[in-house]
């Protein structure tokens, strides 16, 4: 079999856990933020794992992960 390509765009998105599951950059950070509160800019900052729903699609990308 021949090897899978990891999709680059989802390994510069995406890390693995230790645990296994996968972190993800929240969006919404990126411009138009004077308008955003401080308490919305400052939860954008933080991580978030990504849901199970979605999880298939992204083990699809990145298969060595």
């Amino acid at each position: 079999m021949p090897k899978i390509k990891t999709n680059r765009a989802a390994a510069k998105r995406f890390k693995v856990t230790g645990t296994g599951k996968v972190r993800r950059y929240k969006a919404y950070k990126s411009h138009l933020l004077s308008k955003k509160s401080p308490k919305r800019k400052r939860n954008l900052r933080s991580a978030g794992l990504v849901d199970s729903t979605n999880m298939r699609g992204i083990r699809r990308l990145l298969p060595y992960a």
